[in-house]
C-alpha cells in the first residue's frame, strides 16, 4: 500500500469511498436515516474539491494498492485536527487506516503540534483508542436533522 497526496482528479473515487464507508462500515452503529444524513455531505462537491486542492487548508492523503483507492485521511494544521479517516469496505483491517493516521500523526509532530484531535464515530472510536487517543467528550452532531453520536478525542505528543 502506498500513500500520496490527493488531487481534484481523485474527487469521484474519494466521494464513492466516503459514501460506501459510511453505508457499509458504519451501518452497525448508526440508523438508516443517520447514515443517509451523514452520506449526504458528499453532495457538496465544491467543498470536497476545495479540500482536495488544499484551498481549505487541509492536507489530503490517499492510500492506494495497485492503483485502487483503499482509504483517505486529512490533516488541518491550524486546528491540530485529523479531520477525515475513511477506509473502503474492501480494505477494512488491512492497514490503510493505520498507514494514513501514522502519516498524519508524524506530520503533526514534525509541524510542532503538541497534540492531535479528531472527532471519531462510534465505529472508529476503538481504532483511535488503540492508537493512544483518549476521549475528551461525547457529543451529538446534527446532520440534516439527524443527531449522530461521536467522540472528541486527543492524542498528546509531549
Amino acid at each position: 500500500m502506498k500513500l500520496r497526496c490527493g488531487t481534484p482528479q481523485d474527487l469521484e473515487a474519494v466521494l464513492n469511498l466516503f459514501v460506501r464507508s459510511i453505508r457499509e462500515v458504519a451501518c452497525a452503529d448508526y440508523t438508516g436515516p443517520q447514515l443517509d444524513a451523514w452520506a449526504a455531505s458528499a453532495e457538496n462537491r465544491d467543498r470536497w474539491r476545495a479540500m482536495l486542492t488544499g484551498e481549505t487548508g487541509l492536507r489530503f492523503f490517499l492510500a492506494e494498492q495497485d492503483s485502487v483507492l483503499c482509504g483517505f485521511g486529512s490533516f488541518l494544521r491550524s486546528e491540530e485536527l485529523l479531520d477525515h479517516l475513511y477506509v473502503s469496505p474492501d480494505f477494512q483491517r488491512r492497514g490503510a487506516a493505520a498507514l494514513l493516521s501514522g502519516q498524519i500523526e508524524a506530520l503533526a509532530q514534525r509541524e510542532s503540534c503538541t497534540a492531535l484531535y479528531t472527532e471519531a464515530s462510534l465505529t472508529a472510536r476503538g481504532f483511535f483508542e488503540r492508537r493512544g487517543y483518549q476521549v475528551l467528550r461525547e457529543q451529538q452532531v446534527e446532520r440534516q436533522g439527524q443527531l449522530l453520536t461521536n467522540f472528541v478525542m486527543q492524542k498528546k505528543f509531549r
